[in-house]
């Protein structure tokens, strides 16, 4: 499935988590590249212009985003992001393991698209990440 053919853009430093959502998609028939960023640091350079991001139609078609990371934490990407004119309107999910209150308003607060935390258990998560997919790829109507 592969109807929005922009990219993914997996902020994740968790080695095994990446490689649990690489393997989800591919699951569910998701073929459009991924790009992984293992910090928030480098999410920020793929995204945003004064950061050396990528030109306009260079973004992903959404950005699943997790929150504890190294060097700039997901809550800080996403404040970031919806300040910036050109990703502003970009769709953000965080998808994480935080199961802390806070984290949930903030991220609503800051502008997340949604708020997903990651199942334990590996096949209600390809079930989470394929409805991700059918969703933001394929249902979402993103703004022109």
């Amino acid at each position: 499935m592969e109807v929005d053919n922009r990219h993914i853009l997996l902020v994740e430093d968790n080695p095994d988590d990446i490689e649990l959502t690489l393997m989800a998609l591919e699951q569910s028939n998701i073929l459009n590249e991924v790009v992984v960023a293992e910090d928030g640091e480098k999410a920020l350079e793929l995204l945003l212009p004064d950061n050396g991001g990528a030109p306009d139609n260079e973004l992903p078609a959404v950005v699943l985003l997790d929150l504890n990371m190294p060097k700039v934490g997901g809550l800080e990407v996403l404040r970031r992001v919806r300040k910036n004119e050109r990703t502003r309107k970009l769709p953000v999910v965080i998808l994480t393991s935080s199961k802390e209150d806070q984290d949930i308003i903030r991220g609503y607060e800051l502008g997340a698209n949604s708020y997903i935390r990651k199942p334990v258990d590996f096949e209600n998560f390809v079930e989470a990440v394929r409805q991700l997919g059918l969703y933001w790829l394929v249902l979402n109507e993103p703004p022109s």
